[in-house]
């Protein structure tokens, strides 16, 4: 049931956020923009609204499933380092905080490898504009065709490609991701309740902030491996990476996308972690 919560959940939380998403990407793997505003209008002058949702088709069944990954092995996870019910670890507060981050850096651990080949593909697609590449000539046509030229040029390596950073960013922001959720959700409730509507939307969104607060540095590294080799600039690893974005552009290049991380993470997460909750006491309570 957590499983199947988690990609129900994930696939509303992609909608909502995709558009916001997209302009994230292209600002950290692209420098013809000015700021937020201008990458936004010059999406909507060139590609009209379908612009902002590129890339979407193909992760918001794919990044679903990596969310049931998520949420399913954070549940899972939990309950063995706890000894109890994921339920019931919610309502009689006994889980610690080192057992929620443990289980939620595990859980972040098991999606890598769902989520690598997939993020990138969007990060592909992302980047391509109608006619041309952001950063390159038009090279793919779809997400199949898109994995299909990946798998021709690098092999299936290829597909893997940016998934140290990926692991970097998503092991321990996972952690964090949990416990502000379960704590702010322990405040907010009465002892021996369920967390209303009111107290998880806030802990959703509010846990989702906090985890990109720390994960965009990571993030535009990750995405700048994505793009190397495929119009963009060539990286050795993540060292180099950093190293030469770090020369070129300053410490500042490392927080782009920041603010529309931040903006993204707090509907997307409070709608997440609504449904996750919905739909998992909708499937354990009694008929």
């Amino acid at each position: 049931m957590e499983f199947a919560a988690g990609w129900i959940s994930g696939a509303a939380g992609l909608v909502v956020g995709h558009p916001m998403d997209t302009v994230k990407v292209r600002l950290q793997t692209q420098t013809r923009y000015k700021g937020i505003f201008d990458c936004v209008a010059r999406i909507y002058a060139h590609e009209g609204i379908t612009g902002f949702f590129k890339g979407m088709s193909f992760p918001v069944l794919s990044i679903a499933f990596s969310n049931s990954v998520v949420f399913g092995s954070y549940s899972n996870a939990l309950d063995y380092l706890t000894q109890s019910q994921y339920a019931q670890c919610s309502k009689e507060n006994s889980a610690t905080a080192a057992a929620v981050f443990t289980a939620g850096c595990f859980s972040g651990l098991a999606q890598v490898l769902v989520l690598a080949p997939i993020d990138l593909v969007k990060v592909r697609l992302q980047n391509q504009m109608n006619g041309r590449w952001g950063v390159g000539a038009d090279k793919y046509r779809g997400p199949v065709h898109c994995v299909a030229v990946i798998l021709k040029e690098d092999g299936p390596r290829g597909l893997f490609r940016g998934m140290g950073a990926l692991a970097l960013r998503d092991v321990p922001c996972y952690g964090l991701y949990f416990l502000p959720y379960e704590l702010i959700c322990k405040a907010l409730t009465e002892s021996g309740k369920e967390p209303g509507t009111f107290a998880v939307l806030a802990a959703g969104g509010t846990a989702g902030v906090v985890t990109w607060a720390c994960a965009t540095p990571m993030d535009v590294v990750k995405a700048r491996l994505q793009m190397s080799g495929a119009g963009g600039p060539v990286y050795r690893g993540v060292l180099h990476c950093i190293s030469v974005s770090l020369r070129q552009e300053g410490v500042r290049v490392f927080f782009k996308g920041l603010l529309l991380n931040s903006l993204r993470a707090f509907p997307v997460n409070a709608i997440t972690f609504l449904c996750y909750e919905s739909l998992t006491r909708a499937g354990t309570s009694p008929p």
